[in-house]
């Protein structure tokens, strides 16, 4: 009887074990550390807008790019924090007339205006914004100045969060104390008291326009002595205010 002996097989003869997908090991690490950015940053962005609904900010993005980045010499730096009650109401009125005219009507976009722009913008040279004032609002708290896409995209993100967890008051009370009025002025306050020598609970009808004037760019447009555009600006400003009334400002109250 023959008994049938099986061969041993060889292990050499063995194919070779798969490689150890490396690359997509680490693809899916980038993708997991991505994920997680991400979340914290959409977490911290969340908590940030909650807080900054009832703590006033020391600083903000906008006033920090020009602290390091001055587009020219800045020799002394002007702030003072009011709430909005001891800010002029023609001064509240003048921003909202100069800026958005639809501030108590949307909810942080004015597709109006956007698209206004985007055809002005076509057909000139010369390049016009729709930003609401809860857009420039929240461009000045978080965001830098370079223009890009990815830049109003966050920009779109924050607004959102601010239109949701702030009313209109609060949004107009922060723009009015970040927004720079002159190279180094930041506020409504300490413009007034830098132009006008006055707190801004007392500033007048044209003296508010004269300040709404220069925010499209405040450190090219002059209010001492005021340049013939923003005596121009100005004039056009308050033919808007008597249109919009102090109606704009109850419809804002009645937000709260």
């Amino acid at each position: 009887m023959v008994t049938s002996i099986t061969p041993a097989l060889d292990e050499r003869r063995l194919p070779p074990a798969a490689p150890t997908p490396i690359r997509s090991s680490l693809g899916r690490k980038i993708v997991r550390w991505a994920g997680h950015v991400v979340l914290a940053a959409l977490i911290s962005s969340v908590l940030s807008v909650a807080l900054l609904r009832f703590i006033d900010p020391p600083m903000w993005s906008w006033r920090l790019e020009r602290a390091l980045f001055p587009p020219a010499k800045v020799t002394d730096v002007k702030h003072d924090w009011v709430a909005l009650s001891e800010i002029s109401k023609e001064l509240q009125l003048a921003v909202i007339a100069a800026e958005d005219q639809r501030f108590t009507r949307h909810h942080g976009f004015d597709m109006a205006a956007i698209s206004a722009a985007f055809k002005h913008n076509q057909q000139s040279e010369r390049v016009r914004g729709g930003s609401t004032l809860s857009q420039q609002a929240a461009k000045n708290l978080f965001m830098w100045s370079e223009r890009s896409v990815i830049r109003k995209g966050i920009e779109a993100w924050f607004t959102l969060l601010m239109e949701l967890g702030w009313d209109k008051s609060r949004i107009l009370e922060v723009y009015l104390n970040i927004v720079e009025f002159g190279p180094g002025i930041y506020g409504a306050e300490a413009a007034a008291k830098h132009y006008f020598g006055k707190s801004a609970a007392r500033l007048t009808r044209y003296e508010a326009s004269l300040l709404a004037a220069v925010l499209p760019n405040p450190w090219r447009y002059r209010i001492k002595p005021a340049s013939p555009y923003v005596q121009k600006r100005s004039a056009w400003i308050r033919r808007q205010m008597v249109q919009l009334g102090h109606i704009t400002l109850k419809e804002m109250q009645q937000t709260e």
